[in-house]
């Protein structure tokens, strides 16, 4: 090939994936797939059904007073308890969420556990959220086996309508799933740098109009806000299905969608994550422990990918440095549809031409953690190393 018709072909070929990823990847630029602002007063049901809300939690002391609170608040009209799992933690989470309890009178009850170390095969959070359903299955809200399941991390706070609102769209459509993708921390430069994108990404990878599709295969879910019917949960052999999986929230959403589960994901309104995010590293730890996971661990689908990540987010801005107008179309697309999530999350706009330099981290982001994986060291988090 020769040199011109390669700095033809190459922008134009960037180009024509950017047109593709606009309109035939699901709209997933788009920020609008939310749940209703306020739940219609005419689709309430007379008697609302029993939720045990399951918070697996392992050394989580530095964000559990902004969170667990939120929980403790709730103003759901229905029967609810919270079950918070102390995953073997060293830091004195359990006894600090039984003291937060203690602090106010709230409306749902709290129940701390210990499971003890996952037997071979589990991940620790599917461990701890396996006993919290059986508690809520065994016992449940009032004697009786819980109808829903909220599954949430320690780190998330929830409006106090969270669980109204979820529960809520979930009788209203009819779903056995619903999900919301947690609005996370965005504070410092690194977070305005990856955060942002870091949500991007995902709804490329998993557009949300295409989840919430009964007939497309394309199945996930936010490990940070799952309300899962409980029938569903037994139906798909949750958690035990999907014990050792390490990006369990998606992985959970495709065993409820194969079960012939209807599922629903979005953006969130009233559920976000406190956890900070300091500096580069913790960040660059939060996408390489899972990254080669998304991959399959494998060294082919690891190629192919670092090669489609380079043409589609490096190659406009290079070849448009270069004078290339293809190569100036595709990073300006790239640049349009990356404007609405900045909105979302109340970001300047000035951040969207730096997506190149965004993706080139999520890429060195992804080579590690391929490095750390044939190192034995994949998918480390809080002390334990997953295969």
């Amino acid at each position: 090939m020769s040199a011109l018709t390669w700095t033809t072909a190459v922008p134009l070929a960037s180009l024509a994936a950017w047109v593709w990823l606009l309109w035939g990847q699901g709209f997933f630029w788009r920020t609008d797939v939310r749940l209703p602002r306020e739940p219609d007063p005419l689709d309430e049901p007379e008697v609302w059904p029993s939720v045990a809300v399951i918070v697996p939690a392992r050394d989580e002391a530095e964000v559990l007073p902004l969170s667990l609170p939120s929980l403790l608040a709730q103003d759901y009209p229905g029967r609810a308890e919270i079950l918070l799992v102390d995953d073997g933690s060293t830091d004195g989470t359990g006894e600090l969420a039984r003291k937060l309890a203690e602090l106010g009178p709230y409306g749902p009850e709290l129940t701390v556990l210990s499971p003890g170390e996952p037997e071979p095969g589990w991940t620790g959070k599917l461990w701890a959220v396996r006993h919290g359903i059986a508690q809520a299955r065994a016992a449940g809200t009032g004697g009786a086996e819980a109808d829903f399941l909220l599954l949430t991390d320690a780190d998330i706070a929830h409006a106090p309508d969270s669980l109204r609102r979820l529960v809520g769209a979930a009788l209203t459509s009819r779903l056995d799933l619903v999900s919301q993708m947690a609005r996370l921390r965005v504070a410092t430069g690194w977070e305005r740098m990856i955060v942002p994108a870091f949500v991007y990404f995902f709804a490329q990878l998993y557009p949300f109009r295409w989840v919430n599709r009964p007939s497309a295969r394309t199945a996930a879910a936010a490990g940070g806000c799952v309300l899962l019917r409980t029938g569903a949960a037994v139906r798909a052999g949750l958690p035990d299905s999907i014990r050792g999986a390490v990006i369990d929230d998606v992985t959970l959403g495709r065993a409820v969608k194969r079960s012939g589960g209807r599922i629903w994901l979005g953006l969130a309104e009233g559920v976000t994550s406190v956890r900070p995010y300091t500096g580069l590293r913790p960040l660059w730890r939060m996408v390489s422990r899972s990254a080669y996971a998304q991959l399959r661990d494998n060294p082919l689908v690891l190629a192919g990918t670092v090669l489609g990540l380079a043409l589609v987010y490096l190659v406009p801005p290079v070849w448009a440095c270069a004078g290339s107008p293809a190569g100036g179309a595709a990073w300006l697309v790239m640049t349009l549809t990356y404007v609405p999530m900045l909105r979302y999350y109340g970001q300047p706009l000035w951040l969207a031409p730096l997506l190149p330099v965004t993706a080139a981290l999520y890429l060195a982001m992804t080579v590690d953690s391929a490095v750390q994986h044939h190192r034995g060291r994949g998918a480390a988090w809080k002390g334990r190393t997953y295969s």
